[in-house]
């Protein structure tokens, strides 16, 4: 069982992340409004001490903590801390991102030390973001200087100031979404003070608003956690630990794409060039912002260049190049950018339509955009990227490469960096307890996309829905419409790329690429029924992707073509969900959404 501490906005993704499983955790908050939308969570309020929280994690069998309270919350940790020492349970502390400390800020170790400095400065008049749990701890201040807080609007934090003897008509309440720099601009301090609280604390915005309005910045330190506590920064790094502690708690591990386990060894390659020691760990950042680290190891090394590997791992996906070698080779040269050449087990590009060079090394852009960045940022001088993959080229053989135009090895592909497990029968039911969920917190409305990158898209349109509205289908767009049928969602909006919209055209519901390619004599005749001049037959039979289409048609032929194809979609999708409740939305790979039906 898993114990979750924090009303935080690490918390709620901690609660997310857990919910995925379907399993019961309790997850605790300190106060009743903090209460957190989860379907599996058993939720616990009010603050726990040492003899307390070990009773519960004794009676309740708890065998990890996570740590996801407010950086500033140093009881928590403490207790937190004596509580896994004495029943040796892991603790994962969810921490925030910070960023570099910026040198207008001025630093202080405690708020001993934030008052004495601001004595030093000579400051009258503060504005204090620091919370309502601080004004006693600042009254040594306050009750000299005129002082603003800042408190969040409710009934129990109002109390807490008036019994501080803190001046009613001098609190501010913080408002959703407002702007930093008129609420200085309004009141007119000398300085603010904040605690240094990440990125979800709004850290960045607080410092700009005070440099725009030209103030003094101060700002008290986050205080060092247990070094017992082992750290994770993003949903996935969490979900990596969870299933490593405790492996039966997801039905499914996740995976890292082969371009993600390329971005890796290339840095550590690099770092060690750089710094002149072998590395054993790589730590790198996702497509989404999320930092995550792997396991390295040495191949080779010389003067100018070194060679890493990381092993692939698919997690519980069938993936064929699971267990790979993932072999990254940094040399500097003179000059400036980054080259990526052709090792061996990778694939040579012969056909247009993937967006590379003919010839050159099947290398898809995210990757190259994630190497590019993650070396760049270290080196700013000439790089070549080899990657190599050992017994690729016969791997290669059980894919679909060879049709694609890609021969002789694999493609080192990745959209998200992350490999999410396609086991149909598994997967279906973690779509299955997601929809749950939704249906659970009172969703009406599902969002249902392929995968990460057609999500993010889609988000921009519905930015008011709960997280937990929008679902991944992968390949199971029938199973997933079902289950939403089962449960009487009152509407369903599908987000599809082109090219699984092709196969579920065809009346494929299960689109996986071992189970259904493209074809091109059926898009013919969606070409003919749609009544496509006969360029748009040519330009089909010539394609190697689906996705050359937005390009390679004219406009006319796109618009009757690909209204068809929506058309076509949504009669299959009306077999298994009621038509007039279900909303297809086609992404182009811009991520716009130019043809809905």
């Amino acid at each position: 069982m898993i114990l979750i501490l924090g009303g935080t906005t690490e918390g709620r993704v901690a609660v997310k992340v857990a919910d995925e499983a379907g399993n019961p955790y309790y997850y605790s908050t300190k106060s009743e409004w903090q209460k957190i939308v989860c379907k599996n969570g058993v939720r616990l309020t009010g603050g726990m001490d040492i003899l307390s929280m070990e009773s519960f994690c004794k009676e309740k069998e708890i065998k990890l903590i996570i740590d996801a309270a407010h950086p500033f919350a140093i009881v928590l940790h403490h207790t937190v801390a004596k509580v896994a020492e004495r029943l040796s349970i892991p603790v994962v502390r969810y921490e925030r991102k910070y960023p570099i400390s910026d040198r207008s800020v001025i630093w202080c170790d405690s708020f001993e030390d934030a008052i004495d400095k601001l004595k030093e400065y000579q400051i009258s008049n503060l504005l204090a973001l620091t919370g309502v749990q601080t004004i006693n701890k600042l009254k040594q201040y306050w009750t000299l200087h005129p002082s603003w807080f800042r408190i969040l609007n409710r009934k129990e934090s109002i109390e807490i100031a008036l019994n501080e003897d803190f001046p009613v008509d001098r609190l501010v309440f913080y408002q959703q979404g407002e702007d930093e720099y008129l609420l200085i601009k309004q009141l007119n301090p000398d300085a603010i003070l904040t605690k240094e609280s990440g990125e979800s604390g709004y850290f960045n915005e607080k410092i700009e608003a005070a440099q725009k309005a030209g103030i003094h910045i101060f700002a008290i330190k986050k205080p060092t956690l247990p070094e017992d506590f082992i750290l994770v920064y993003g949903e996935i790094g969490l979900r990596k630990e969870i299933e490593k502690i405790l492996p039966t708690f997801f039905t499914l591990r996740c995976g890292f794409t082969t371009g993600a386990c390329a971005t890796a060894a290339a840095k550590a390659a690099l770092q060690a060039l750089i710094t002149g020691e072998e590395q054993w760990i790589s730590t790198f950042t996702l497509p989404n912002g999320e930092d995550i680290t792997l396991p390295t190891s040495l191949v080779s090394t010389s003067q100018n260049s070194a060679s890493y590997c990381v092993i692939k791992n698919a997690g519980d996906d069938p993936d064929v190049t699971n267990g790979c070698s993932i072999i990254a080779t940094v040399t500097l040269r003179e000059g400036e950018g980054i080259t990526f050449l052709r090792g061996e087990g990778v694939g040579i590009v012969t056909l247009p339509g993937l967006g590379l060079e003919i010839g050159g090394p099947a290398i898809n852009a995210t990757p190259r955009k994630m190497m590019i960045e993650q070396l760049g940022t270290l080196y700013n001088k000439g790089i070549d990227i080899t990657i190599s993959v050992p017994h690729g080229a016969e791997i290669a053989q059980r894919t679909f490469n060879p049709k694609l135009g890609i021969i002789d090895g694999i493609s080192i592909i990745g959209t998200s960096g992350i490999v999410r497990p396609f086991s149909s029968e598994a997967f279906i039911q973690s779509i299955e307890k997601e929809v749950n969920v939704a249906k659970a917190i009172g969703c009406s409305m599902l969002v249902i996309n392929s995968g990460a990158k057609s999500e993010r898209y889609i988000k921009k349109r519905y930015n008011e829905l709960p997280a937990q509205a929008f679902i991944h289908y992968g390949n199971f767009i029938g199973e997933t419409l079902l289950i939403a049928k089962k449960l009487q969602f009152e509407q369903v909006t599908m987000g599809i790329m082109l090219g699984k919209a092709v196969k579920l055209a065809e009346g494929y519901m299960d689109t996986h690429s071992k189970k259904v390619t493209m074809n091109k004599v059926f898009l013919q005749e969606v070409a003919d029924l749609s009544g496509c001049s006969l360029e748009a037959k040519e330009i089909i039979n010539s394609i190697t992707l689906a996705r050359e289409l937005w390009n390679l048609l004219s406009p006319t032929d796109q618009k009757n073509f690909f209204t068809k194809l929506l058309e076509l979609c949504k009669q299959h999708c009306a077999q298994l969900f009621p038509q007039e409740r279900l909303t297809i939305l086609l992404i182009n790979e811009e991520g716009h959404i130019p043809y809905i039906k």
